[in-house]
């Protein structure tokens, strides 16, 4: 949404011919970004991942995003960023995820606010953000994601992140 990732990543990447596209269907996230990004090899694309053609591509990374969208349509999302992947590509995907049942889940999100509170946050600043989100942003638990996973036609699954409620999986096709 802001373009950091895309930047840090063409950092990496400097000596090699890589093209970094970045989708954000808001289109304020979209200006801001657009603005921010100062290098040549990053294209700002202000459409939304449900009616884009994706190209061929050797990695997706999709960031805290999928929550985002309606749960009905995340299988198709990831189906077609299977099929835009060339064999051997990888797909990283990182979620906000759901505890197994609602005991670990409101354990989680408990563990979660302390982490906030020990960060300076103020519980109003807490609470307004989980009203904030609600209704919006719409969690899966890791089963459910890997279910996603598997389905679209991934076999090797690698899970490379996980704090609390948060999640990072390294796909490849």
């Amino acid at each position: 949404s802001t373009g950091n990732l895309l930047s840090k990543l063409s950092k990496h990447t400097p000596k090699k011919k890589v093209k970094f596209y970045g989708i954000e269907k808001e289109k304020q996230m979209f200006k801001f970004a657009s603005k921010k990004i100062k290098n040549t090899n990053i294209k700002i694309i202000n459409k939304d991942l449900k009616s884009l053609k994706l190209k061929k591509s050797s990695l997706i990374i999709s960031y805290y995003t999928l929550q985002f969208n309606s749960p009905s349509i995340r299988q198709d999302l990831i189906k077609k960023i299977y099929k835009s992947l060339e064999w051997g590509g990888a797909f990283i995907m990182f979620e906000k995820v759901r505890g197994n049942d609602a005991r670990f889940d409101n354990i989680i999100n408990s563990l979660y606010s302390d982490f906030k509170e020990e960060n300076k946050f103020i519980p109003k600043e807490i609470l307004n953000k989980s009203k904030s989100l609600r209704g919006i942003m719409e969690p899966f638990s890791d089963k459910g994601n890997l279910g996603l996973l598997k389905r679209a036609g991934f076999v090797d699954i690698q899970t490379i992140f996980h704090h609390l409620c948060f999640k990072g999986y390294l796909c490849i096709k």
